[in-house]
């Protein structure tokens, strides 16, 4: 998965929002929406965790989760 440029859109593409909802880990959760944000990405609100919407309609979502990082932990061991 990635992000492109919009120049690449396909014809077919819509510029509605929809789509699956992925979400990735991230250690900063405030930085890296910031940064999404300085990006182009539009504001769309969120329950704990933090999602946009990229240039093709597909929202993004972001999270941070020390649960996450708890399993991650025991699995190393």
């Amino acid at each position: 998965m990635g992000i492109i440029d919009k120049k690449y859109q396909s014809k077919l593409a819509s510029d509605k929002i929809g789509g699956a909802v992925v979400f990735w880990h991230v250690d900063d959760i405030k930085k890296t929406f910031e940064k999404l944000v300085k990006m182009g990405h539009r504001i769309q609100d969120g329950f704990i965790t933090a999602s946009v919407v990229d240039p093709f309609g597909n929202v993004l979502g972001i999270m941070y989760n020390p649960h996450y990082l708890e399993i991650l932990k025991s699995m190393n061991r």
